[in-house]
């Protein structure tokens, strides 16, 4: 943290007053919030050089060609210490889960939101055609030695966890035929590796600063939609096929996109792609990556037991479900294809999770031990909140010292769920310095709690009504546990607003 202060201090030529953690969704890589007097950045740590050095090069590369990835403000000489622009907490995912929440679902501003992604992915996927891969990590392709790397994946941490039967030499057969047909298509585009709704910022345009704009670029302007799309985690990329990357935008399993909206979107990049072969090889792709999902799912859910990634494992399911019925496997993959018809793996309800059933429908996982995070709300006028959990642990925030939406007759029958209050209080510097600080406070208490194996944590916001900032704090906290801690439970709780 301290070479990130005086980095930060070098790069601004203001101190660092704070310097914030920043949930990492898995990843090796430390993140933080830098703020100072008048600028902030995101700090990160990252120890693997070779990776480093991809993510240098390649973010170089976009930015001199006009693309809306971070800015680099600043490098350390050690080369594991660096600023990049701060883009906010806003997600593709994150936008579509709030609409979700709110009955709203994948509206026309989604829509909309996609097809751009699918637009700038086609330009990012040709603008990195030209970049020297030999520094890319880990591979300088998605060539056969990666496909099988995936593939086999899927094999030990799916099917072998699930205890789906397989003939080991065919199934092994099937898949070097696979990586045949799956070279058969162009691989000379940059491949993102990762470029699902989680890894897209959304970012008002009002909030982009000039300091922070980007060389002129007419394929990027958003301005009827008043939102800027930057792309984030592009440091495993690599040369290949520009089918999978569209594969993993349509069947990221937590986003459940409606199949109308999926093939909408599909013809959409098609036809601004150009390529007349490429849903000759698109099924396919969609089809390593649910595996490769599946797998990853499995090493994380199955056999390292956290929960968020169980809970995406019917979802991906259903993907495989419907691309096979859609689009069945050549016949000439039969081990392959018998092992996905197999009614244990895709058409049952019920996946098997070492002896124990899981019903994929209606998850219930086992609690025991399990560190359970209530995060609620209430109104002071109504007393403070009882504690159920026999423990008394946990905090409480007042949060009347932020602005008041309430205030304001257009928004009294609004609560922090609805949309028009979260974006009111989205454009206050002091509600997000504030969640910032309770992030910290929650964060050192979940990571105490989860190493003495402590099972209840209370943590509630009070305002005046139970109604507005309160409600909106802690749906925003929750939401962020979920992503931060996978293995936590974690439950919501609004007492004045059920």
């Amino acid at each position: 943290m301290e070479t990130l202060r005086q980095l930060f201090a070098d790069w601004a030529g203001e101190p660092c007053s704070e310097c914030l953690i920043i949930g990492a969704n898995g990843s090796n890589r430390q993140y933080y919030r830098l703020l100072g007097p008048t600028k902030t950045a995101i700090g990160t740590v990252a120890n693997d050089l070779r990776e480093n050095e991809a993510f240098f090069a390649f973010s170089a590369h976009f930015r001199d060609k006009g693309i809306p990835v971070p800015e680099l403000y600043a490098i350390h000489p050690d080369r594991r210490h660096y600023l990049q622009q701060d883009l906010g907490d806003l997600t593709l995912y994150g936008l579509l889960h709030e609409k979700k929440q709110q009955g709203g679902g994948f509206d026309a501003q989604m829509l909309a939101l996609y097809r751009q992604a699918l637009t700038d992915l086609d330009a990012i996927q040709r603008a990195g055609r030209d970049l020297d891969f030999s520094i890319a990590y880990p591979r300088p392709a998605f060539d056969r030695r990666a496909i099988l790397w995936d593939l086999n994946y899927f094999k030990y941490f799916f099917l072998k966890l699930n205890h789906i039967d397989f003939d080991e030499e065919f199934l092994e057969n099937d898949f070097q035929h696979l990586a045949d047909l799956l070279l058969q298509a162009d691989c000379s585009y940059f491949l993102y590796r990762d470029f699902n709704p989680r890894n897209i910022m959304v970012v008002e345009n009002s909030k982009l600063k000039i300091e922070n704009s980007l060389p002129h670029s007419d394929n990027f302007q958003l301005s009827t939609l008043n939102f800027q799309l930057y792309y984030i985690d592009y440091q495993g990329g690599r040369s290949g096929a520009a089918q999978y990357d569209v594969a993993s935008l349509l069947y990221s399993a937590k986003s459940d996109l409606p199949e109308a909206i999926r093939q909408e979107l599909l013809r959409h990049y098609a036809s601004i792609h150009g390529d007349p072969h490429f849903l000759d090889h698109f099924w396919l792709y969609a089809l390593i990556r649910i595996l490769q999902t599946l797998g990853a799912y499995g090493y994380r859910g199955l056999y390292e037991r956290k929960p968020y990634f169980i809970q995406s494992i019917p979802l991906a399911l259903n993907n495989l479900r419907h691309l096979i019925q859609e689009h069945p496997l050549p016949t000439d993959l039969p081990e392959l294809g018998r092992v996905l018809s197999d009614k244990n793996l895709v058409f049952s309800e019920t996946i098997q999770i070492g002896s124990s059933p899981l019903n994929a429908n209606h998850l219930t996982l086992n609690t025991e031990n399990t560190l359970t995070v209530t995060v609620g709300s209430f109104s002071y006028k109504l007393g403070l909140p009882s504690d159920n959990s026999g423990n008394g642990g946990g905090h409480i925030f007042d949060c009347r010292a932020l602005p008041n939406p309430g205030r304001y007759p257009e928004y009294k029958t609004y609560t922090g769920k609805d949309r028009p209050v979260i974006e009111f209080l989205q454009k206050e510097l002091a509600v997000r310095q504030f969640l910032d600080h309770v992030q910290a406070i929650a964060a050192q208490s979940i990571d105490k709690y989860l190493e003495r194996h402590f099972t209840h944590l209370s943590i509630y916001f009070g305002c005046t009504g139970g109604q507005h900032r309160s409600v909106y704090c802690a749906e925003q906290l929750a939401a962020w546990i979920r992503d931060t801690y996978p293995s936590v439970n974690v439950v919501v709780a609004h007492r004045e607003n059920p």
